[in-house]
């Protein structure tokens, strides 16, 4: 069963958002909130699978609520559930760590659909969303690799850091502590001017420096 929390400060359509996805077999909703004020505790206690989330909230916005979720645990998947098609608001929630993104014009079914691929590692997207997406990559100016000063072990930690691997799970295989694996990271996050691991990885590939 995938469980799923929806944060969507629209009391009706938040109401629309549980009923269906609670009625859908192998969905579960855990959490329905209308803003993302306590998301931390929020998001330990329901621990969630999939996150459906609105971007304009009161308080905090989705893009800041989407950082927040995949600081607390990286593997939580967070779907964005929008009206907002505009390139800066898109780009700031995938750089952010999104893992999809849905217009609120879409079908239910779409929506359902896109449920379930964000489960299973998807990216879902509306179809313009995809379109937009594509565009910028193909007239996007190939970036000049830059390793940043990114010693060998530090890509190695980078590149367990993308299959999911903890920092206990790093220590393990790289046969150090976990103390050193948080001293690796942290000059990691120096090098390449991000705040955490997410926006590490996301550097990382988009700038060649792992696969």
């Amino acid at each position: 069963m995938t469980t799923v929390s929806i944060y969507e400060d629209n009391n009706q359509l938040r109401s629309l958002l549980e009923l269906l996805i609670s009625n859908t077999e192998d969905f579960s909703v855990v959490g329905a909130y209308s803003n993302g004020q306590d998301i931390t505790r929020q998001i330990l206690l329901d621990r969630p699978d999939v996150v459906l989330m609105d971007i304009e909230m009161p308080g905090r916005n989705g893009i800041e609520c989407v950082r927040q979720i995949k600081e607390i645990n990286a593997n939580i998947r967070v779907l964005m559930h929008t009206v907002f098609e505009d390139d800066e608001r898109l780009f700031a929630c995938l750089s952010s760590g999104a893992d999809g993104y849905l217009l609120k014009k879409d079908t239910a079914t779409h929506l359902l659909n896109a449920l379930g691929e964000v489960t299973r590692d998807g990216g879902p997207m509306s179809p313009s969303i995809a379109r937009r997406v594509l565009k910028t990559f193909l007239h996007a100016p190939q970036p000049k690799p830059e390793d940043h000063g990114i010693t060998e072990r530090e890509k190695q930690i980078l590149q367990l850091l993308t299959f999911g691997y903890t920092y206990r799970m790093i220590g393990i295989q790289c046969n150090i502590s976990v103390e050193t694996v948080r001293r690796h990271l942290k000059n990691i996050y120096q090098k390449l001017h991000v705040q955490c691991g997410t926006e590490a990885v996301a550097k990382a590939i988009r700038e060649q420096i792992i696969e």
